[in-house]
């Protein structure tokens, strides 16, 4: 496979940063530095509940961008958002920062937009949780039927299992789908310091297929549209979400390069959210899109 196709089976980039000159200034400038091929952005502060307007010429001009570059790109939804929560007022501001995301996705001409799938906050909620979960989200779906065929998927991120998580084990993907009745616009982020917190062993001899099969299982074929690409700092089945950059981690650079052979991830960009590993801006991010090419390259050889 010449490096051509193996792109476009597998793009590989990285979450860029759009503060100061914006979302070409900025985000696409620091994706040509880090040499990445696919970008994730926030259009919102991540840890606020803020939800400010775009401007329509940056929004153009980054959309123009992306498509002469072939460049996928992502949104990524704030973490604040939970519908699970038993704050009404956190699920009002979920349901309106989510909308947001999802509107700002589609202007930019993002692919998908990812949520965390969240929690049940408090004690003995998880049936009342799912019932929020269809009531808020499965209504932000409808609007997205109205969109038409340019509209973004709502890509669910499975969380590391920390406190009363909904959905952090693959298997649990069902329970989520089901609530909102498998919507075609429903897809999935697979990130992978999140699945092997939660348990699933990628490092395992045939651990990143097993995750996979669970994956496919759960929601069904063709629903994996995005990989968060992150090694984890901690062990298997620790419940803790911190990122190593890949290689470095103990899932380990192996199951990465397994991910760029299985049916299930052909066309599916692979975007990094490690940490930096000096102090010269990008080097993290650049040194491990390099990795990641590496291991594609090794994949695709006969």
């Amino acid at each position: 496979m010449n490096p051509a196709a193996q792109r476009l089976r597998n793009p590989i980039g990285a979450h860029v940063p759009v503060a100061g000159r914006g979302l070409v200034g900025t985000g696409l400038a620091y994706n040509e530095k880090i040499g990445g091929e696919a970008v994730q952005v926030f259009v919102a502060n991540p840890r606020g509940w803020a939800t400010p307007a775009g401007d329509p010429a940056q929004d153009e001009a980054f959309r123009a961008a992306c498509a002469e570059q072939g460049v996928p790109a992502y949104v990524h939804a704030p973490y604040l958002i939970n519908f699970g929560s038993d704050s009404p007022a956190t699920r009002e501001r979920s349901t309106a920062s989510l909308r947001h995301s999802l509107l700002r996705g589609h202007a930019i001409g993002a692919l998908g937009v990812v949520v965390h799938t969240g929690s049940a906050v408090g004690t003995d909620r998880r049936a009342e949780a799912m019932a929020q979960v269809r009531a808020d989200v499965r209504p932000l779906l409808a609007e997205l039927d109205e969109l038409g065929e340019q509209a973004p998927w709502l890509l669910l991120e499975p969380t590391a299992g920390q406190g009363q998580s909904l959905c952090s084990r693959l298997e649990q993907l069902a329970e989520y789908a089901e609530a909102l009745d498998h919507h075609p616009r429903l897809g999935v982020c697979l990130d992978t310091c999140h699945a092997f917190a939660a348990g699933h062993d990628l490092a395992a001899p045939g651990g990143v297929a097993a995750a996979l099969a669970v994956l496919e299982s759960a929601i069904g074929p063709g629903r994996l549209k995005l990989i968060h690409a992150n090694d984890s700092k901690d062990v298997v089945g620790a419940r803790k979400d911190r990122h190593a950059n890949i290689g470095d981690g103990h899932i380990g650079a192996a199951a990465f390069g397994e991910l760029f052979s299985h049916p299930a991830t052909a066309g599916v960009p692979l975007i990094l959210e490690t940490p930096d590993r000096s102090a010269a801006p990008g080097f993290g991010h650049a040194a491990d899109v390099v990795r990641l090419q590496e291991l594609r390259a090794a994949a695709a050889r006969p």
